[in-house]
Formats: C-alpha cells, structure tokens, sequence
C-alpha cells in the first residue's frame, strides 16, 4: 500500500471509511502471550493505516491484527453472547466452497447427507461413560421451555455419536444394510471456558460431522484413511494450506474412539501447531454400547449358530476452523490474502486514469469495456470467473486498491485510457508485490491460468514455511529452545501417557528466571503431541536401542512423534 494512496483521502472517502472501521465490539480476552507492553503497541502502528485498513502489524500484536482483519475484511462480526459470532458472506463463501468440494468427494464413498436433532435428551448422552467425559464440562444443557422448567434437561449437541446411534441400531437388521454411512453439516455447541478465538475456538462453530457403520474394520480402516485424504485434500487444494497427516497418541484420541487419524497444521506467526480434521475408527464400542450387531454372514445351514457381530463404526469431522487457519497462514499487513479457489470475488476490474477533464463519452466507453471484460470472464468455461467491477463514485483508484487489498481478493485488473489504447489490462497479484500486463483479446485463456499460478504459488511458500519450521531433534537439551524459535518438534518417543504429560510439563514456562524461559515472548504453555506422522523421519529408530528423548523416562522409543504448543 503506497503512503502516498494512505495520506490524503477526498472527503466522500473519509466518510466512507465508516464502512470499513466498524464500531468495535468490546474485544474479548486475548492471549497473554500474544500481548505486548501498551507503550509497545502504540509505537508499532502502521504509520498511516489508521486512514484505511489494517493498524497493527500481524508480527507485533497478533491478537489485534487478527480481529482487524476478520472484521475490517468483512469475514466476520461480534454477537453479544461471547464466543458465538456472525459469519459474513466473505467467509460464508469458503464454507460453501468446502461443502460443494467435500460432498462431492464423500459422495464417490457412498455417503448421503441427512440431519438429526439439535437436542440430545440427558439419558442418551449418559449412555457412554468415556465419551460423556470427554464432553461433560463443555455441554450447553436446556432446562426451561417457556415459562416451564423441563422435568428432564437436554444437552445441546456438543457432537451426535448418542444422537444418531439409536437410530443405527433399528436400521441395521442384517449385514445387507451394510455399511450405512452418513453425514450431517450442522452446527454445535461446546461451551469451553478458555479464551475465545474467532474460528479457531468458539462455543459455537459449524461443521460435518460423518457417521458410518460397517462389517469388518478393514473396510472401516480404508474409510478412515479416505475420509483423511479428502480433509488434506481441503487444506491443501481448496485453502493452499500445508498439513501433516498422522495418528493421534493414546492421549489425544477421541474421547470413545479404538484409534484417531488427524491432519496437522502450523501457524507460522506464533510456531504453534493446529488440528486441522480428524477421522476416527471407533471400533465396536458404540455398537456394544447401543447394541447394533448383525448375524455373521458367514453362517451356513446346519452349523452352530454364530453370535451376533458387533458392527465397526467410524466418526469424522471438519470444522469452520479451518477458516481461521487459512487467514493465519495467508494473511499479512495489508488484511486478507484469500486463494481464487475458495474467494467470493477471484478478480476485480478497477478503472484507472479517469478525471475530471474525461469527457462522459470516452468515460462510459471505458467503462462499457470493463463491465465487456467481466461478463467475458463470468463465462469462461468449464469454470466460470467470479468477477466484480468497481464503478463506486467518489473514491480514488488508490483507494479501491487498498480496499480490495484488505478483503484479499486475490487478482486485481486495472483498465484506463492507456490500457485501451494498447489493447491490454494491468495486472496486480494480491500474494505478491509487482504488476503484469495482459492482452485483452488473451483474457479467457490467461486469467484462468495466472488464478491457478496464485493457488499454487501461496501453498508451495506455506509448505515451504511449515517446511522449515518442523524440526527433527535428537538432543532433549535443543528441545525448548527449537519450540521457543516457533517451532514444532519430531522427537523418538515411547507413546506412554503418563511421559507424554512429563514432556508437556517439562517444556512449560514457568518462571521469567526459568532456564527453560529463553526466549521472554515464547509461549507459556507446554508442548503436547500432535500426531505420530505416517510419513516418518528417514533418520531411523533402532529397535529396542533408541531411547525416548524425556530424560525422566526410562522406557524405549516405539516411533517418531510431532509435539509442538498448539491451539
């Protein structure tokens, strides 16, 4: 954003700030480790911004940086109950994007949509004791209807394992209705006491949550592992965001679940790790639970009969989480940076060079031809653009570009009388600095292209980021300094809880005068196991030799496990 398009703003522009510095909500606690000294922040301020956009740097006050750019971007608003927000069409857009991508993909595995109830009466949920455990200090509970109390509370989902498995059980009768598998986009309810953060963490969030019933747990297993794909496949393809796909310990599973499969991913402003989606097998727990069994298919007349078999049933779950991981990678100082594949707007037509002695006529001929220029692009096949020209009267061309800049739209073209005349239009990438130029007659065929050229190039500088900042450690002695440097860490583990809790312990900040404390603005909690990667370090385990890297614990490593201070 140059200064000289910051400093001076006609008055219609003053005015029409109000349209991007909204009133502010009353902000919400951030986290005392993102804060800075108030002195410090004051003195930060992007010089300038305050006309326009963003004020803070996202590397000097990430918790401000963040709320501006969610809401001066339009992607977000405040409600008056904490934790619950306004999803604006900006980021109602890359959840439609998701849906329409992800449906398809779950569709090719034979999964249908469907929907259950928001309610989950009390009994029900009681039903399973671990996962209820999982769940219990974070359930939303209804106890009054109208004027009347309820003579029994109902929980508001936190998630609909007990909601739906009832039902699972009077529609599976035989091993023909096998596999029965579902899925639900809905919203849920957790109503969590940490401080909120827009996407990352709220008490309520929109998700899928998918069901799925089968015969053996090897054709569980190969959904689990398919459901996994298509959640990196969202990340990486729709989002251009890197993640590393493995298996949650023994620990960090799924309240209930026979094993969990996760995507990880890392948010290179604070080092910290973030779960991106999990798929898990829940084995036969639930089925024993709600008593869903079939007659084993393998029995033949004039046998014994066989028991029962308990089905396997697999849980997954993408969450609007992953909006806020989008915009903590890609983002910047200007406001969003958002991939064409998921923008509301891919390219926007700003008109250029058009003043006060512009005669009407050479005015709407210019104008005439951008709006050609949109409805061309809105046609390209087999992938329509989506296309706006900005036509607002009264605001300088610096200033659209500014605007656009901070909503993230990731093409801009500029079109003005020299343009024109050379038959040409100007381009401006919202991921990187520097401008191009295109023959309009080429505009079909190259815009398109260059769309795809910006997908691919904001994921390949994320995955080189996350790259870099996944650390292989050996030495216990390099392990706080490598997370306080914003790192995640693959250490040679042993997989036991109880060491798991120790390491989590050992690499908290404690004190200022704590040599664990090197770095003074690292991040106060400790670091806890992300996923074991099923992509292992090439750097060998020698089996029954290599010990776990915990100096407190005795025990041999089994494998490679990522930690790293999360969300």
């Amino acid at each position: 954003m140059a200064e000289e398009q910051r400093a001076e703003l006609p008055a219609r522009e003053k005015e029409g700030q109000s349209q991007q510095k909204k009133d502010k909500p009353k902000k919400e606690p951030k986290d005392k480790s993102q804060q800075a000294p108030k002195q410090q922040q004051q003195k930060k301020k992007i010089e300038g911004a305050a006309l326009i956009g963003i004020d803070i740097r996202k590397e000097d006050d990430l918790a401000e940086w963040y709320q501006q750019v969610l809401t001066k971007g339009n992607m977000l608003d405040y409600s008056d109950v904490p934790g619950c927000y306004i999803y604006e069409p900006g980021s109602w857009h890359v959840w439609e994007q998701i849906q329409a991508w992800f449906n398809k993909g779950i569709r090719k595995l034979g999964v249908r949509n469907c929907y259950f109830p928001l309610f989950i009466s009390e009994a029900n949920l009681q039903r399973e004791k671990d996962h209820l455990e999982g769940f219990a200090a974070e359930v939303a509970w209804v106890t009054e209807g109208g004027k009347n109390k309820l003579e029994k509370r109902l929980a508001v989902r936190p998630t609909s394992e007990t909601a739906m498995y009832g039902y699972f059980a009077e529609k599976i009768r035989s091993h023909r209705d096998l596999p029965l598998k579902l899925n639900q986009w809905n919203n849920v309810v957790r109503w969590e006491f940490k401080h909120p953060m827009p996407f990352i963490r709220s008490r309520e969030f929109l998700w899928q949550e998918g069901h799925t019933a089968h015969l053996t747990e090897q054709s569980a297993g190969e959904e689990v592992l398919s459901i996994l794909d298509l959640y990196a496949g969202i990340y990486e393809e729709l989002l251009a965001v890197p993640m590393v796909k493995g298996r949650k310990t023994v620990n960090e599973q799924f309240a209930g679940a026979y094993y969990t499969t996760t995507v990880e991913g890392f948010i290179p402003a604070t080092g910290r790790g973030i779960q991106g989606g999990t798929s898990h097998c829940l084995g036969q727990h639930f089925s024993k639970m709600f008593n869903i069994t079939v007659e084993d298919p393998t029995f033949k007349q004039g046998e014994d009969k066989k028991p029962p078999i308990h089905v396997w049933q697999n849980s997954w779950g993408f969450t609007t989480r992953s909006i806020g991981v989008m915009i903590l990678t890609h983002g910047d100082n200007k406001g969003l940076v958002i991939p064409p594949r998921v923008s509301e707007i891919q390219v926007v037509i700003v008109p250029v060079g058009v003043t006060a002695k512009t005669s009407d006529e050479d005015r709407e001929k210019l104008y005439k031809e951008a709006q050609a220029m949109k409805i061309l692009l809105q046609n390209v096949e087999p992938n329509p653009l989506r296309v706006e020209v900005d036509m607002r009267e009264g605001y300088s061309p610096g200033w659209k570009f500014n605007d656009w800049e901070l909503k993230g739209v990731p093409l801009r073209l500029e079109f003005g009388p020299k343009d024109q005349a050379a038959h040409r239009v100007t381009t401006s990438r919202r991921d990187q600095e520097g401008k191009g130029e295109i023959a309009i007659d080429q505009l079909a065929t190259e815009i398109p292209k260059l769309l795809e050229v910006i997908q691919s190039d904001m994921y390949n500088r994320a995955k080189t980021d996350f790259d870099s900042h996944r650390k292989v450690i050996t030495d216990w002695n390099e392990v706080v300094p490598t997370l306080n440097a914003k790192n995640v860490i693959i250490i040679p583990h042993c997989l036991e809880g109880g060491c798991e809790d120790k390491i989590k312990e050992l690499t908290a900040r404690k004190s200022e005068g704590d040599s664990a404390a090197e770095d003074a603005r690292a991040p106060s909690m400790g670091a806890k196991s992300l996923c074991i990667p099923f992509e292992q370090p090439k750097l060998g385990l020698l089996e029954g030799e290599t010990k776990c890297l915990n100096p407190e614990c005795e025990s041999k490593a089994k494998t490679w496990v990522m930690y790293g201070r999360s969300y």
